[in-house]
């Protein structure tokens, strides 16, 4: 048995004819297959697509061997999920209760601490003062210390406006321990009211932004440079990481 699979080289036509598909075998399918369980299965963190593609037979189509194993995987204990242009094994969402870690204590994150996260993954990229002025309160340095320590946001760049203030945002470990495969992911004014988040009456022209992308800087943001995060304590002067 053969599976036909489009040629994805540069230059290729974007809907290739049936004469420029490669042509792999049943058996190289499979073989492709375990390799992309094998080094998700592996990986601590969530493995991009352009990792797998890498290392997987030239005409793979590695995208088609994710969504296969995603299938494969959906009634078992552990499922394959998506996180951006990443992949995991996670466990099943309805067995989280069999999982316990009573060695590790759970710490709650504080009620400013929940609202400065829920602010920087709805307004980002967003600055200190934006979160101030969203609040109406002053943000300590402690609660966004603690957001950073939990990996679930970063600096982003810093804005093009006086005094250059640096923005934040989220991670990608902050959409993969909410289960989130991408920003647009997150609940909309309709979710939050249904799940009792948002009560009493709401202003008419409230509404919940949609986060901007994940990655790309927004047109008024500039990248973080070294001298930035030594600044900002991130990094040692000579270049090493600050642990």
């Amino acid at each position: 048995m053969a599976v036909e699979i489009p040629d994805t080289t540069p230059g290729g036509d974007e809907q290739p004819s049936v004469s420029n598909h490669a042509v792999l075998s049943e058996h190289q399918i499979r073989e492709a297959t375990r390799i992309v369980e094998a080094l998700v299965f592996a990986s601590a963190e969530p493995v991009s697509t352009a990792f797998l593609a890498e290392r997987l037979p030239r005409n793979a189509d590695v995208h088609a061997i994710l969504l296969h194993l995603k299938q494969d995987y959906a009634a078992r204990g552990v499922n394959l999920v998506q996180v951006e242009d990443c992949w995991a094994f996670r466990t099943a969402a309805d067995l989280s209760f069999a999982i316990r870690k009573e060695e590790t204590e759970v710490k709650k994150l504080s009620r400013a601490a929940l609202e400065v996260l829920a602010i920087i993954a709805y307004h980002q990229p967003v600055t200190r003062a934006e979160i101030e002025d969203i609040r109406g309160v002053q943000t300590s340095k402690g609660t966004l210390d603690v957001l950073m320590e939990a990996g679930w946001v970063r600096f982003r760049g810093r804005r093009r406006t006086p005094g250059r203030p640096v923005t934040i945002g989220t991670t990608r470990d902050f959409l993969d321990h909410f289960g989130l495969e991408e920003l647009r992911d997150l609940p909309g004014l309709e979710e939050l009211k249904g799940a009792g988040l948002l009560q009493g009456r709401i202003p008419a022209n409230f509404n919940i932004p949609l986060p901007s992308d994940f990655d790309a800087l927004a047109e008024d943001e500039d990248p973080i440079t070294q001298l930035d995060l030594e600044e900002l304590g991130l990094l040692t002067p000579g270049g090493e990481a600050d642990e």
